[in-house]
C-alpha cells in the first residue's frame, strides 16, 4: 500500500459509502408490481462487519430512496443511513458536525459526479474501478474491484491494515491471514 494512502487511512474512524454503483453494481431491478431489488456482495458486507468490530463507524449516503437499502443497513447493523440526499457535500457537513469529526478522519467511496463534492471534504476518497473517468481523476484512490463486486471489501481491508487492526479482526478465524 502506498505510504501516503497508508497515513491517510490510519486516521479513519468513519467510512461513508454511496450505495448504487458502490455497494451494488449500479443496476436496479424493478418488477411489474414496482418492487425494487438490488444485488449486494456478501463479502463487502462481511468487510463492513470486520471494520465495525474494529471500531470504525460506517454510513450510507445515497441520492435514491429505497427500502432495500434500509433492509441491508439493518442487516449489517448500520444506523447512519441517509437516503434521498440531493446535496452530498451539505449532508457530509451535517454528518461531520453531528459526530464531532474533522474530515481528515473520514473515508468516502463513490462512483458518480454527485460524489465529487464529498470527496473534497474527507481525508481519503476512493472511486470504484468502474466509476466514471472524471470521478476517478478526482479520487485519491481507485479500487481494483468494481462496485458491487468487492470494492468495498478492498477498502475495508486497506483501512484495517493501515490502522493495525487486521490481525485482531481476523484472529477469530484461527489462522494468520496475510495482507
Amino acid at each position: 500500500m502506498d505510504k501516503i494512502f497508508f497515513e491517510k487511512l490510519k486516521e479513519v474512524t468513519l467510512l461513508v459509502l454511496d450505495v448504487d454503483g458502490v455497494l451494488t453494481d449500479g443496476k436496479i431491478i424493478i418488477d411489474d408490481l414496482g418492487n425494487e431489488s438490488k444485488n449486494f456482495n456478501v463479502r463487502d458486507g462481511h468487510g463492513l462487519k470486520l471494520l465495525m468490530r474494529s471500531g470504525v463507524d460506517v454510513a450510507f449516503l445515497t441520492g435514491r430512496e429505497s427500502e432495500v437499502v434500509k433492509h441491508r443497513a439493518d442487516e449489517l447493523g448500520i444506523d447512519n443511513v441517509y437516503q434521498g440526499v440531493r446535496d452530498k457535500a451539505k449532508m457530509m457537513g451535517k454528518l461531520l458536525a453531528t459526530k464531532g469529526l474533522s474530515g481528515e478522519c473520514v473515508a468516502y467511496v463513490g462512483d458518480d459526479i454527485v460524489d465529487i463534492p464529498a470527496f473534497r471534504m474527507v481525508g481519503f476518497s476512493a472511486a470504484v474501478a468502474d466509476a466514471l473517468e472524471y470521478v476517478k481523476l478526482n479520487a485519491d484512490y481507485v479500487t481494483v474491484k468494481e462496485g458491487g463486486n468487492g470494492a468495498v471489501r478492498e477498502i475495508c481491508e486497506m483501512i484495517l491494515s493501515a490502522r493495525g487492526k487486521w490481525d485482531d479482526v481476523t484472529s477469530r478465524y484461527g489462522m494468520k491471514i496475510e495482507r
